[in-house]
Protein backbone atom coordinates (compact mmCIF):
# COMPACT_ATOMS: atom_id res chain seq x y z
CA UNK A 1 0.00 0.00 0.00
CA UNK A 2 1.27 3.21 -0.94
CA UNK A 3 1.65 6.52 1.14
CA UNK A 4 0.00 9.89 0.21
CA UNK A 5 2.84 11.02 -1.19
CA UNK A 6 3.47 8.62 -3.47
CA UNK A 7 4.57 9.44 -6.51
CA UNK A 8 6.37 12.55 -5.40
CA UNK A 9 10.61 13.46 -5.63
CA UNK A 10 12.01 15.36 -3.29
CA UNK A 11 15.92 16.72 -3.40
CA UNK A 12 17.14 16.89 -0.08
CA UNK A 13 20.28 19.20 0.26
CA UNK A 14 19.61 19.58 4.01
CA UNK A 15 22.07 18.62 6.64
CA UNK A 16 22.18 17.95 11.02
CA UNK A 17 18.79 16.98 12.21
CA UNK A 18 16.34 19.65 11.47
CA UNK A 19 15.99 19.02 7.28
CA UNK A 20 16.80 15.51 7.55
CA UNK A 21 14.20 14.75 9.93
CA UNK A 22 11.49 16.83 7.93
CA UNK A 23 12.35 15.11 4.81
CA UNK A 24 12.36 11.60 6.41
CA UNK A 25 9.19 12.22 7.91
CA UNK A 26 8.05 13.19 3.79
CA UNK A 27 9.64 9.91 2.88
CA UNK A 28 7.38 7.87 5.71
CA UNK A 29 4.69 9.36 3.56
CA UNK A 30 5.68 7.40 0.63
CA UNK A 31 7.47 10.14 -1.11
CA UNK A 32 11.17 9.55 -3.12
CA UNK A 33 13.90 11.15 -1.34
CA UNK A 34 17.36 11.84 -3.01
CA UNK A 35 19.68 12.75 -0.03
CA UNK A 36 22.41 14.55 -1.21
CA UNK A 37 26.21 14.26 0.72
CA UNK A 38 29.02 16.28 0.03
CA UNK A 39 32.16 13.98 -0.64
CA UNK A 40 34.45 12.47 1.38
CA UNK A 41 32.57 13.73 5.18
CA UNK A 42 29.42 13.17 4.11
CA UNK A 43 26.34 15.07 5.70
CA UNK A 44 27.95 16.51 9.13
CA UNK A 45 25.21 14.75 11.26
CA UNK A 46 26.70 11.27 10.36
CA UNK A 47 29.03 12.29 12.74
CA UNK A 48 27.48 14.06 15.45
CA UNK A 49 29.09 16.47 18.08
CA UNK A 50 32.20 13.55 18.55
CA UNK A 51 34.15 14.52 15.26
CA UNK A 52 34.48 12.35 12.56
CA UNK A 53 34.70 8.58 12.76
CA UNK A 54 33.51 6.59 9.46
CA UNK A 55 33.17 3.03 12.08
CA UNK A 56 30.77 4.54 13.98
CA UNK A 57 28.68 7.02 12.68
CA UNK A 58 26.26 9.20 15.22
CA UNK A 59 22.85 6.80 15.19
CA UNK A 60 20.52 9.86 15.18
CA UNK A 61 21.75 10.17 11.61
CA UNK A 62 19.88 6.65 10.58
CA UNK A 63 16.99 7.56 12.29
CA UNK A 64 17.08 11.28 9.92
CA UNK A 65 17.71 9.51 6.94
CA UNK A 66 16.01 6.33 6.68
CA UNK A 67 13.77 5.00 3.51
CA UNK A 68 15.76 7.45 0.87
CA UNK A 69 18.36 7.41 -1.67
CA UNK A 70 21.74 8.64 -1.65
CA UNK A 71 24.14 10.66 -3.78
CA UNK A 72 27.56 12.28 -3.25
CA UNK A 73 27.42 15.74 -4.88
CA UNK A 74 30.14 18.66 -4.51
CA UNK A 75 27.74 21.82 -4.54
CA UNK A 76 30.76 24.35 -4.57
CA UNK A 77 31.92 22.60 -7.83
CA UNK A 78 30.24 23.55 -10.75
CA UNK A 79 29.58 20.00 -12.50
CA UNK A 80 27.86 19.17 -8.87
CA UNK A 81 26.04 22.15 -9.26
CA UNK A 82 24.92 21.30 -13.19
CA UNK A 83 24.02 17.60 -11.60
CA UNK A 84 21.68 19.30 -9.07
CA UNK A 85 20.17 20.90 -11.56
CA UNK A 86 19.63 18.09 -14.01
CA UNK A 87 17.94 15.92 -10.59
CA UNK A 88 15.44 18.69 -10.17
CA UNK A 89 14.28 18.48 -13.47
CA UNK A 90 12.47 15.60 -12.33
CA UNK A 91 11.51 16.96 -8.66
CA UNK A 92 9.01 18.14 -6.82
CA UNK A 93 10.26 20.06 -4.32
CA UNK A 94 14.06 21.01 -3.13
CA UNK A 95 14.66 21.14 0.90
CA UNK A 96 17.36 22.92 2.17
CA UNK A 97 18.72 24.20 5.63
CA UNK A 98 21.82 25.83 4.23
CA UNK A 99 22.43 29.42 6.02
CA UNK A 100 20.56 32.03 4.03
CA UNK A 101 22.59 32.92 0.65
CA UNK A 102 24.98 29.55 0.73
CA UNK A 103 22.81 28.31 -1.85
CA UNK A 104 22.10 31.55 -3.61
CA UNK A 105 26.24 31.96 -4.02
CA UNK A 106 26.76 28.69 -5.37
CA UNK A 107 23.72 29.35 -8.28
CA UNK A 108 21.54 26.84 -6.90
CA UNK A 109 18.99 29.11 -5.33
CA UNK A 110 14.94 29.18 -5.78
CA UNK A 111 15.70 30.94 -8.81
CA UNK A 112 18.23 28.68 -10.17
CA UNK A 113 15.68 26.03 -9.74
CA UNK A 114 12.58 27.30 -10.40
CA UNK A 115 14.53 28.32 -14.32
CA UNK A 116 14.79 24.47 -14.54
CA UNK A 117 11.97 23.54 -13.05
CA UNK A 118 8.60 26.13 -13.01
CA UNK A 119 6.92 23.85 -10.95
CA UNK A 120 9.67 23.28 -7.86
CA UNK A 121 8.97 24.14 -4.74
CA UNK A 122 11.55 25.01 -2.60
CA UNK A 123 11.69 24.45 1.30
CA UNK A 124 13.92 26.64 3.23
CA UNK A 125 14.71 26.15 6.95
CA UNK A 126 16.71 28.90 9.27
CA UNK A 127 16.91 28.89 12.86
CA UNK A 128 17.22 32.54 12.34
CA UNK A 129 14.89 33.25 10.04
CA UNK A 130 15.27 34.50 6.25
CA UNK A 131 15.38 38.45 7.17
CA UNK A 132 16.42 40.62 9.52
CA UNK A 133 19.97 41.03 11.45
CA UNK A 134 20.56 37.41 12.51
CA UNK A 135 19.60 35.88 9.04
CA UNK A 136 22.83 35.36 8.13
CA UNK A 137 23.71 33.49 11.33
CA UNK A 138 24.40 29.87 11.62
CA UNK A 139 22.12 27.79 13.70
CA UNK A 140 22.65 24.60 15.38
CA UNK A 141 19.41 22.51 14.80
CA UNK A 142 18.97 21.94 18.32
CA UNK A 143 19.36 25.30 19.41
CA UNK A 144 16.90 25.85 16.48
Amino acid sequence: MGGPLDGVRILDLSQWQQGPYATTLLSDLGARVIKVERPLYGDAGRHGLGGYDATHPAPDFFAHNRGKRGITIDLRHPQGRELALRLAETTDVVVSNFRVGILEQWQLGYEDFRAINPRIIYAHASGTGTSGPEAGRPMFDIVA
